[in-house]
């Protein structure tokens, strides 16, 4: 008897998890789509590795030298001077990416049914990004997971990225101690909580040759502020509440500091050589995949 209530017992659990599962994974397939779709409009590259090696790309002439053929000396060139010259291709190979999407219940705010969740829009740009880089033969992976090329690990990184939940809290920040050294690494987050945890993972990056892009993912509304009245304001996880009698007193307030918020990611970026980059909702996703995918191609 006990075998059995036992057995039952995780027959439910079991039929709890699939359903579970399913219900998470139902509209992977849909992302994959549209990430697909997105990933179409940018036509992929090779990244020059700065000296001369296998690849399309003009790197620069040299002295010939024994052992080079005759076929490989520039006769043009050549004839400009008294000596012969090699023109030399920059090498070029797979690089690896790295993605992090922040995971805090902020990113799980719309503010209209006609607009996406922040995390659904930057987990589309991440995937997307990541079909371009990977049909350019680069490798991609999550921050913290290895980084694969291949048609497969675009599938395996939609159902990582699709099946990832949101975290209880309203912050969430990757830890210096995932870094890897001279990747290249794209930072999607609404970046409103805490930016201390940006200037730690800068100070590690520059140490150690890494380089990347800040992305910052806002609704308009969060944007624009365009409350009036009375407002009862709380953060997702409902861990801060304020409660306005007059929210239009607070516009302007609001405005100014998060500009200012925007221009110190901006500064901390540059000094760390890294790039910063801003996007709403409401905007065409392409114009941001675009300019992610030029700025990581540099």
């Amino acid at each position: 008897m006990n075998r059995s209530a036992t057995d039952l017992d995780a027959h439910r659990r079991a039929a709890g998890l699939r359903s579970g599962a399913q219900a998470a994974s139902g509209h992977l397939p849909a992302l994959i789509l549209s990430a697909e779709r997105l990933a179409a409009m940018i036509a992929p590259g090779a990244h020059g590795l700065r000296r001369s090696g296998p690849g399309e790309d003009f790197w620069q002439y040299r002295p010939a030298s024994q052992g080079d053929s005759a076929r490989a000396i520039d006769w043009r060139r050549s004839a400009r001077s008294d000596a012969q010259f090699v023109r030399d291709r920059e090498a070029q190979t797979a690089q690896a990416a790295g993605l992090w999407i922040s995971a805090g219940q902020g990113m799980g705010y719309s503010g209209g049914p006609d607009r996406p969740a922040k995390a659904d829009r930057a987990h589309l740009l991440a995937l997307a990004l990541a079909m371009v880089l990977l049909r350019g033969g680069e490798k991609v992976g999550l921050l913290g997971q290895p980084a694969r090329a291949g048609r497969v690990q675009a599938d395996r990184l939609a159902e990582q990225i699709a099946l990832a939940p949101l975290k209880d809290g309203d912050n969430d920040a990757p830890t210096p101690d995932m870094l890897r050294p001279n990747q290249r690494l794209v930072i999607l987050s609404d970046f409103l909580d805490d930016p201390a945890w940006v200037d730690a993972l800068l100070s590690r990056a520059t140490g150690i040759g890494v380089t990347g892009v800040l992305m910052q993912v806002l609704d308009p509304d969060e944007e624009a502020f365009p409350w009036t009245g009375a407002v009862l304001f709380r953060s997702l996880s409902g861990a801060t509440r304020h409660d306005s009698r007059d929210a239009a007193g607070l516009r302007d307030a609001y405005l100014a500091r998060l500009a200012e918020r925007r221009d110190r990611l901006r500064q901390r970026a540059l000094d760390a050589g890294w790039h910063f980059g801003h996007h709403t909702t409401d905007q065409s996703p392409a114009v941001a995949l675009s300019w992610l995918y030029q700025v990581l191609a540099g």
